[in-house]
């Protein structure tokens, strides 16, 4: 088998270095002897509905609600997601997986892809700086994600999506202290890093939903001494 990974529109969602997402994703499944290929998709282009992962980064206002525009014209992000396919999306891309978010100056209220049962407003401060995270994995245990946020917009959770942790350090969701969504194999979250080069706790995660069972572990002593370094220093700053 070989794993399809969408990235989505780098163009509108890919001004922060999240399509480095990718690239960890791909390591970690050559890393366990699974073959693997990305695929770039811009708007105007068909989005394969064949995929296991869609990736959503980072953009502005305007990125955002054309985004939205055009992958519900494509219609094959639904399809995919209806096929068992993961999506995994950071900061902007969190936000318009939700059922609504605002933009411009006059806080707008717009319509976003419904995919998570979250919403997302604007907050009354800028979320800037080093985030950190306590996210319970499935299976019970409690791992540390790190990365970097800078949003505008507050997200409120409906009964649906679940928080995917709690925060520690930095604004996260905003309106509580948690931080992300995740309903069924749609995960949102704010921090860039890319974040799953920060934290391939998570990156197996969204693999492991793709794929729809279990991954041996990845021990990589360098990586994980580079990453407790890491939450040391967010925990001191």
């Amino acid at each position: 088998m070989t794993v399809t990974i969408v990235l989505v529109y780098q163009s509108l969602l890919g001004i922060y270095g999240d399509r480095g997402n990718a690239a960890v994703l791909t390591k970690r499944l050559e890393w366990r002897g699974i073959d693997s290929r990305v695929v770039v998709v811009e708007p105007g282009q068909t989005l394969p509905a064949d995929g296991q992962v869609y990736l959503l980064g980072g953009g502005e206002d305007l990125a955002q609600t054309t985004a939205v525009r055009e992958l519900t014209k494509d219609g094959n992000l639904f399809r995919a997601i209806d096929a068992g396919a993961a999506v995994f999306a950071v900061c902007a891309g969190y936000q318009i997986c939700g059922t609504t978010f605002t933009i411009g100056e006059n806080d707008d209220v717009v319509p976003g892809l419904g995919i998570l049962d979250v919403e997302t407003r604007r907050g009354d401060v800028r979320a800037v700086g080093e985030l950190l995270y306590r996210w319970t994995t499935p299976d019970g245990t409690e791992s540390l994600v790190t990365g970097f946020e800078n949003h505008g917009g507050f997200t409120r959770l409906g009964a649906d999506a679940r928080p995917m942790g709690v925060v520690e350090k930095g604004i996260g969701n905003g309106y509580d202290r948690t931080e992300g969504a995740q309903q069924g194999k749609i995960v949102g979250t704010y921090p860039h890093g890319p974040v799953l080069a920060r934290n391939p706790d998570l990156a197996d995660h969204v693999l492991q939903l793709a794929l729809g069972h279990e991954l041996d572990p990845l021990p990589r002593p360098a990586i994980d001494e580079l990453r407790h370094q890491r939450i040391a220093a967010v925990r001191a700053s």
